[in-house]
C-alpha cells in the first residue's frame, strides 16, 4: 500500500511536491491538499485528492498517513506541533520556524516525542543534503585527499527577491541553506559569524540591503564566505568551492543549455532554484517515503538541525544589527 500523503500549501514549493509525489516518487499517493486558496489547491492536485482550506482537517484525516508542510514560514511551527499531536510523520520545508523561540518549542516537543516513543516524527527539508553535487563535494572533503579544508567560498544569487523580503528574512529564508550545509559539509559546527553589506542594488525594497556578504567560522577554524544576492536579475546561481591544502574542489556550474555559434558560447541559466535542485527535491522525497514504508527513521535533517541553523541565523542577525561585528554562536 502506498503512503498516503497530505500536502499543506499549494504555492510554488507545494505544487512541486504534489507533482513529484504524484508522478516520480515510488510508493506515494497524494490524497489530501490544503491551501487558503481552494482553487489553487485543486489546480495543483490529482483529481482524486480531497481539497480543504483547513490544514487541521487534513492533519487529522484518516486518509492521511504523512504530511508535507509547504505553507508560509510563519505557519511551520504550529502545523508541525499539530502533526505531533496527531502522531503523524511530517516533512516540513525549511526553515523549521522563522523565530528562535518557535524553533525551541518544536525541538522540545520533538525531544518529548523521542523520549516517549523512541522515534521522531519530524523531517526537515534541507534538500541540499540530497543534491548529488553537494553529496560528492562532502565525500571529497571527508577523504581529505587534498589535505585539510581551509576556506569555503559560496555564492547564492536569485533573479528577484520575494515580496516583502528584508535583510533579516534574507538570512532566515535564503542564507539558511548555507547555514545548514556548511557544518554538514565540513563536519564541524559554526561557532562565529559576521554580516556585511556594501552598496545596495536599486532593485531591492525597503528594509533589504542587497547584496550582502557573510562569514562563518567553524570550531576547527575553517572560514566560509557567502555572497547572497536576492535581486541579481539574470537568473539563479549557486556556487560552492572548498579550498584545501593541496587543491580546490567546486560544484559544477548548472546551466539549462550551452549554445556555441558564430564564435561565441552562450549558457542558459535557470530562472530560479527549482531546476538546479530538482534532483535533490526528488531524492529527498523518495528517501522520506521509502523510510516511512519500511517503518524506519527517515535519513533527512531533523529538529536539532533546524535549531542549529536557527541559532546561527540569530547570531548572523545580531551581527547585522551590530555594524557587522563578529558574533559568537551560542548552542547552550
Amino acid at each position: 500500500m502506498p503512503i498516503r500523503v497530505g500536502v499543506i500549501g499549494a504555492g510554488i514549493m507545494g505544487a512541486d511536491h504534489i507533482r513529484n509525489l504524484s508522478t516520480t516518487i515510488g510508493g506515494a499517493e497524494v490524497t489530501f491538499v490544503a491551501d487558503l486558496d481552494a482553487g489553487r489547491a485543486a489546480a495543483a492536485s490529482p483529481a482524486s485528492a480531497r481539497i480543504t482550506t483547513d490544514p487541521s482537517e487534513l492533519i487529522n484525516s484518516s486518509e492521511v498517513d504523512a504530511v508535507v508542510v509547504a505553507s508560509h514560514d510563519s505557519t511551520h511551527a504550529g502545523l508541525v506541533l499539530e502533526c505531533f499531536e496527531a502522531m503523524t510523520p511530517v516533512l516540513c520545508e525549511k526553515p523549521l520556524a522563522p523565530t528562535l523561540l518557535e524553533s525551541l518549542e518544536v525541538v522540545a516537543a520533538d525531544a518529548d516525542m523521542v523520549a516517549a516513543t523512541g522515534t521522531s516524527l519530524l523531517s526537515l527539508g534541507f534538500m541540499r543534503r540530497f543534491d548529488p553535487g553537494y553529496v560528492a563535494l562532502r565525500s571529497a572533503v571527508e577523504t581529505r585527499s587534498q589535505g585539510e579544508p581551509l576556506m569555503v567560498h559560496c555564492v547564492s544569487r536569485n533573479a528577484a527577491a520575494a515580496p516583502g523580503a528584508t535583510s533579516e528574512s534574507a538570512i532566515t529564508n535564503s542564507a539558511i541553506h548555507e547555514l545548514d550545509i556548511i557544518p554538514w559539509l565540513l563536519g564541524s559546527p559554526v561557532t562565529e559569524v559576521s554580516w556585511q553589506a556594501g552598496k545596495s542594488t536599486r532593485n531591492g525594497g525597503d528594509g533589504l540591503q542587497d547584496p550582502s556578504f557573510m562569514t562563518l567560522r567553524t570550531a576547527e577554524g575553517t572560514l566560509t564566505t557567502l555572497e547572497l544576492y536576492l535581486n541579481a536579475r539574470y537568473g539563479y546561481t549557486t556556487r560552492c568551492e572548498v579550498v584545501s591544502e593541496l587543491g580546490t574542489t567546486s560544484l559544477q556550474e548548472h546551466t539549462l543549455l550551452s549554445i556555441e555559434q558564430d564564435g561565441t558560447r552562450q549558457q542558459i541559466i535557470p530562472p530560479d532554484w527549482r531546476p538546479r535542485f530538482a534532483d535533490a527535491y526528488r531524492l529527498q522525497l523518495q528517501a522520506w517515503i521509502s523510510a516511512l514504508a519500511r517503518g524506519e527513521q527517515p535519513p533527512l535533517a531533523g529538529a536539532q538541525d533546524g535549531l542549529n541553523a536557527a541559532l546561527i541565523a540569530q547570531a548572523m542577525i545580531q551581527s547585522l544589527h551590530s555594524n557587522g561585528a563578529s558574533t559568537k554562536v551560542s548552542y547552550s
